[in-house]
This record gives structure tokens, C-alpha cells and sequence, in this order.
């Protein structure tokens, strides 16, 4: 059974621009509930525009049982999960939150996420602590939430989150402001506060009317009395970036072990506000007239280092670099110091014949922090 989705483009209307992306490359229904599978998932994060019909599947609940069944255990986990479970898989809209966070955080992120979800500190979380994050986001949503037909926005929250009505908020909202802020920070300030909530009270009832998701499975067993820790934890953060990177990467390598130069740039200049891609390869190709390739290393090395920028900008801004150019090997200490990722000569030049518009062999903040802070979200911020 399918069902076409144009019966609900009037939905966009009340979505956000990532509930809109959820919508557009979820291609399973469960209970009126939308997911993705582990393919549609890289597609949302690697490509424009889905691959597919614009259909959303309805699962039964055998299909859904069985694709739980062969949901692989954590510790089996590898940087080829999602391109292995491919259609075997169902994802939620906060699940789809979530990972997005965990592509942009560096690694020592990963500490304070496991720790944001370890609300009783036992260095383990359990399927409980994890559904936490379900309710945090659920409420950021309602908070942005666009008066109207109160019909379609409970359509909306049926197929994001699973449920017609808003249940009773785990946060307080009573005197917040509504500053918009990323669903990581949602997560970092509202998760101490959900330790003051009625969630402990509710778990169960909020536990129980929601499906299971290859995630749970994965994480907290296929009867989710599982625990997971830290090391776990770290593995399936660092193997999902990994993974994305190796399917960018490979989508240019044709095979090979490197990628081009101008490849590199495209990859760069993608999903930001950068107009006129044009004259930045050109000034590369000019350049850097011979071509040696970038190898996965170094490409993966770059984005760690993305993953880090907030605190590259800092050391900038300390170094006073912030309001002047810098050359290459300032660059490269600089990059050092805040992230403790080490860029080879050959990246980095690159990098500065990508954005050095005026060929001045210097790095303005505007043309490379500014840019960069669009990739880092993929377009999203």
C-alpha cells in the first residue's frame, strides 16, 4: 500500500526546512508515522533530491518485526552499517535529528553527548535515557510551531513524531525565551532540565506507544533492557562519520585512491550560499595547474577539522587573526592548536587557492570561516 505525497504538499506549509528534507526523503509509513530507511538517510545528507518514487511505503507490523529481527547488535557495528542494513532499516524524524547533530560534532563532543543522555550517572544509558531526546525535540518543535489549521498540525506531528495530539511538555517553558538555537544546544541546555520533569513518571506510557526503530534495536537490544556505554557509544558516532565521508569521497574517486583538486572544491562548495562556484574553481584550476589528488586522509583529516571549526574561530579571534589575513603555516599551527588535527602542506595549499579570491597567498575570515560554517551544516544551520 502506498500513499502519493502530493494528498499532503500542503503540510510544508507548517514544516520547518528539515522536516520539509525528512518528508521529501522518508519513504516508509508505519501507523501514520513517516521513516527512512538507512539508504534514504545517506542519500538526505549526500544528495540534492531523492532517488525515488514520491511514495511512502506502508509497512506492516510483520515487515516492521522483521526488519527489527535483523537489526545487527552495537558491537557489530561498522563504518559500513547504513550502506549494509540499506533498505532494512527505519529511522524517526528525532532520530534523523540526532545523527545530523553527530555528522557536525567533533570528537570530544561525543563525551558530552553520552553524558547529556546519562541522566542518573552511571556511566551507561539505557532505552529510557535515550527516549529523552524524543521529548526534547518534540517540544522545540511545538515551541516554532506556526498558528493555523490545528488539523494539519496535528497531521504533521502524527507523521513526525507518531502521536494526533501534543502530550504533556517533559520542559519548562514558563518564562524561556524563544531565541531559535540548533537542536544540539536544544539538547545540551533541556536535557538537565528534563531530570526535574515528570519524565521518570512517564517513561513507560511514552516507551510503550512508541515503535521500536532499528536504532533502539541496535542500541538497547531487540528486547531494549540492553545498556550502552561509552565506547559503544564513541564507535557508532565515529563510524557514522566516517561513513558519510568514505560514500562523498568515493562518489568522486571513480576507484581510485584520491580524489582531484577541483573534485575536493565541489565537494566543499557544496550546500553553501556561495553563488558563483565558478570563479572559485577557476581560481584553483589557475592555480594549481598540476594535478596531484587528495586521498581519503587528508580528505577525512579536513572535516575533522570542520568539526572543530567553532573552536579554530576562537583561536583566530585570540591570535588576533580574525581581523587581519593569514598565511599557510599559520593557518596550518593555528588549525593545530584549537583542534589537534594536522592538515598536510598539500591540503592546505588547496584549501588556500580555493578561497584566496584575491591571490594574495593569505585567508580572510569572510572567505573561508563564513563558507565553511554553511558545509559544516550541509546547508541547514
Amino acid at each position: 500500500v502506498t500513499e502519493n505525497r502530493s494528498d499532503g504538499e500542503d503540510l510544508h506549509l507548517y514544516a520547518t526546512p528539515r522536516e520539509q528534507r525528512f518528508r521529501r526523503f522518508a519513504s516508509l509509513e508505519f501507523e501514520g508515522q513517516l521513516y527512512m530507511t538507512p539508504y534514504d538517510f545517506i542519500q538526505a545528507v549526500t544528495s540534492d533530491e531523492p532517488k525515488r518514487a514520491k511514495k511512502w511505503r506502508s509497512l506492516s507490523k510483520q515487515e516492521l518485526n522483521q526488519i527489527l529481527m535483523e537489526t545487527p547488535p552495537v558491537w557489530k557495528g561498522s563504518s559500513k552499517l547504513f550502506r549494509n542494513l540499506n533498505e532494512k532499516g527505519v529511522i524517526s524524524y528525532t532520530e534523523y535529528l540526532f545523527l545530523l547533530c553527530i555528522l557536525t560534532k567533533p570528537h570530544a563532543g561525543f563525551r558530552i553527548a553520552f553524558n547529556m543522555f546519562d541522566t542518573d550517572g552511571n556511566e551507561m544509558v539505557d532505552k529510557k535515557e535515550f527516549l529523552v531526546l524524543q521529548e526534547i525535540f518534540r517540544k522545540k518543535n511545538e515551541k516554532r510551531e506556526r498558528k493555523g489549521d490545528e488539523e494539519k498540525r496535528a497531521m504533521l506531528r502524527l507523521q513526525l513524531y507518531g502521536y494526533h495530539t501534543s502530550t504533556n511538555s517533559v520542559l519548562k517553558t514558563e518564562g524561556e525565551d524563544l531565541v531559535p538555537r540548533s537542536y544540539w544546544d536544544t539538547l545540551r541546555r533541556s536535557t538537565s532540565q528534563a531530570l526535574f520533569s515528570d519524565f521518570a513518571e512517564r517513561a513507560d506510557e511514552i516507551s510503550s506507544s512508541l515503535s521500536d526503530t532499528t536504532l533502539l534495536v541496535h542500541f538497547f537490544g531487540k528486547k531494549g533492557k540492553a545498556e550502552l556505554n561509552f565506547e559503544d557509544f564513541y564507535r557508532f558516532m565515529d563510524n557514522l562519520q566516517t561513513e558519510v565521508l568514505e560514500i562523498e569521497f568515493l562518489s568522486y574517486s571513480n576507484g581510485m585512491n584520491t580524489i582531484s583538486e577541483e573534485d575536493f572544491a565541489h565537494i566543499l562548495l557544496r550546500y553553501t550560499n556561495v553563488e558563483n562556484t565558478a570563479s572559485y574553481l577557476e581560481n584553483m584550476r589557475c592555480m594549481i595547474p598540476e594535478e596531484k589528488g587528495i586521498t581519503f586522509e587528508e580528505f577525512r583529516s579536513f572535516f575533522q577539522f570542520l568539526n572543530n571549526l567553532e573552536d579554530f574561530t576562537i583561536a583566530m579571534q585570540m591570535y588576533n587573526f580574525a581581523s587581519r589575513s593569514i598565511g599557510q603555516d599559520e593557518f596550518k599551527r593555528a588549525v593545530y592548536v584549537a583542534t589537534g588535527v594536522k592538515l598536510s602542506p598539500h591540503l592546505v595549499n588547496t584549501v588556500f587557492k580555493i578561497f584566496d579570491v584575491d591571490r594574495d597567498d593569505q585567508l580572510s575570515y569572510k572567505e573561508f570561516i563564513g563558507i565553511m560554517k554553511d558545509r559544516l551544516n550541509r546547508g541547514f544551520r
